[in-house]
């Protein structure tokens, strides 16, 4: 499990962001609890600390992660970093000039959430560039234990300053501790991937990772999974600030050392995940994590002895980190290097989407009617939802190798096109046996959703009446540019995929293939010419 921290940036980055998660879940009890102080009788105003920190992240995960495939990655972090660390700066002078209150603290926990809503899919994206493939899952576990040992150390730390000087200290400290991270990718010398092609445009690549996410079933399980939980678990993080207080009438510490024992449950996970994984596929354990979750919301609904609560927060942290590490690797492990940034963005969405969702909802029915019921009810849906959702598989992203195969080869051309001209027109003739037809058509519709994942706008295919043997495969593609990134974009998996297809082709030569460009002729000046 210790082998990616044989990189030196790895090890780096991870200490430093130790310290900062730290700061964060430090930041975190604070706000919470500033928010009960601030208004002590309004279940719904603490609700909304929790949709005010997700709603960024469900505006402005998937403009962040095409924003992370098409520039410096490096320098985006040192931006965000350093934006976050400002926020934070502001929310604690004003919390120390006594110039707060709950809708400042509100602003600026939302402000604070999109520097954060930024950073994440950078974050995530950068992990396959630091470690080796085999030591990905064992990457994610470690950002796994420095969640859960900050979630240990950093709620009780805050309980301990909140008593002694007060919240705003706490803010003050979680901004210095973006320090660390700030130095540590500001000597990070990372070098960027170079392409011969023209960089993707901002627009262009928000809707190439929109289509890919729409043509990649392995992806999508992830995405019905991640929602299923969240939605239902966000009951146990919105409601616990006001389930601590005013139903097991702690201090700032006792909240703190309530959050710690989660943190330790967390942490125990992590050495305990890799066995489990051995034992169990990672579809049986995500569902068994999520039962077991869902079985400690309904006890801590009703459960008021606190040391007993103490020992269920263990096993919830033990759920919670199997649960998010598990549908973590599943999501890195189904998507290729260049889409990576974008598809984890669409995974924060659905995640802080349905987590800003769940919060609003459970906080509405605390509200209207106790917190045990909101936490009852979401405990069921939780349940229910963890064995509906089992259908919807992850494994088969394991099977995946979505490595760039490099295998098609450009053939000849009259002339080279410009890179935004377009739209190009490509299209594959295939010789079959009519008596394959039928199976040769099911074949085809795998690789349809190939061609529209990787860039094509339109697909089709084609027979021909007056020879039932010619079949005329087609694919319209917006821009030159964007039919040769679909050279790089072919991985080994689709390369299997495209030989089951073309077993089907008789004859000695392999499918005629011809690429035609847009013919655009305008103001007397002639047809398409040469770039």
């Amino acid at each position: 499990m210790w082998n990616p921290l044989r990189q030196p940036v790895f090890r780096a980055l991870w200490l430093a962001s130790a310290v900062s998660t730290i700061g964060t879940w430090m930041h975190d009890v604070g706000a919470a609890w500033l928010m009960t102080t601030l208004a002590p009788d309004s279940p719904f105003l603490v609700a909304l600390m929790q949709a005010a920190a997700s709603l960024p992240f469900f505006l402005l995960a998937l403009p962040a992660g095409a924003i992370a495939d098409v520039v410096d990655r490096r320098k985006l972090l040192l931006w965000t970093q350093t934006w976050m660390l400002v926020v934070a700066t502001v929310l604690g002078l004003l919390t120390l000039a006594n110039i707060i209150n709950p809708w400042i603290l509100l602003a600026l926990t939302f402000a604070l959430s999109i520097g954060s809503s930024i950073n994440m899919p950078v974050w995530q994206a950068i992990t396959p560039e630091l470690v080796a493939p085999d030591d990905l899952p064992q990457a994610i576990t470690l950002s796994g234990i420095v969640i859960n040992l900050s979630r240990s150390i950093g709620p009780a730390l805050a309980g301990i300053i909140i008593a002694a000087v007060g919240t705003g200290a706490v803010f003050l400290l979680n901004a210095a501790s973006f320090i660390g991270v700030i130095l540590v990718i500001y000597r990070w010398q990372r070098i960027p991937h170079r392409s011969a092609l023209p960089a993707e445009r901002f627009l262009g690549a928000m809707q190439a990772g929109i289509r890919y996410v729409r043509y990649a079933p392995p992806l999508q399980a992830v995405l019905i999974r991640t929602s299923a939980y969240i939605f239902f678990a966000s009951a146990l993080f919105a409601l616990l600030p006001l389930l601590g207080r005013q139903e097991l009438q702690l201090d700032a510490l006792g909240y703190g050392i309530i959050l710690g024992f989660w943190g330790i449950g967390g942490l125990s996970g992590a050495f305990i995940l890799p066995k489990l994984r051995q034992r169990l596929s990672i579809d049986q354990l995500v569902a068994l994590s999520s039962l077991l979750m869902g079985v400690m919301m309904l006890v801590l609904a009703y459960l008021r002895n606190v040391p007993l609560v103490c020992a269920l927060m263990m096993l919830v942290g033990i759920a919670s980190l199997s649960v998010m590490v598990s549908l973590s690797v599943a999501a890195q492990t189904a998507v290729p290097t260049w889409v990576r940034a974008r598809a984890l963005a669409v995974q924060l969405l659905v995640f802080q989407g349905s987590l800003t969702l769940g919060s609003l909802l459970w906080g509405t029915v605390a509200q209207n009617t106790s917190i045990s019921i909101a936490l009852d009810s979401a405990s069921v849906g939780l349940m229910i939802a963890a064995i509906l959702t089992a259908r919807y598989r992850l494994r088969c992203a394991e099977k995946l190798d979505l490595r760039s195969s490099l295998h098609w080869d450009q053939p000849a051309i009259a002339f080279e096109p410009c890179p935004n001209d377009g739209p190009v027109l490509i299209t594959l003739e295939y010789r079959i046996d009519p008596v394959n037809a039928d199976e040769f058509t099911k074949a085809m519709k795998t690789l349809r959703t190939i061609r529209l994942r990787d860039g094509a706008i339109y697909w089709g295919l084609y027979q021909d009446l007056s020879d039932p043997g010619r079949f005329v495969e087609t694919a319209v593609v917006e821009s030159w540019a964007e039919h040769k990134r679909q050279f790089e974009r072919v991985t080994h998996t689709d390369k299997i995929i495209e030989e089951r297809v073309r077993a089907f082709h008789i004859g000695d030569e392999p499918p005629k293939l011809s690429q035609m460009i847009y013919a655009n002729y305008t103001d007397g000046k002639g047809f398409q010419q040469p770039c």
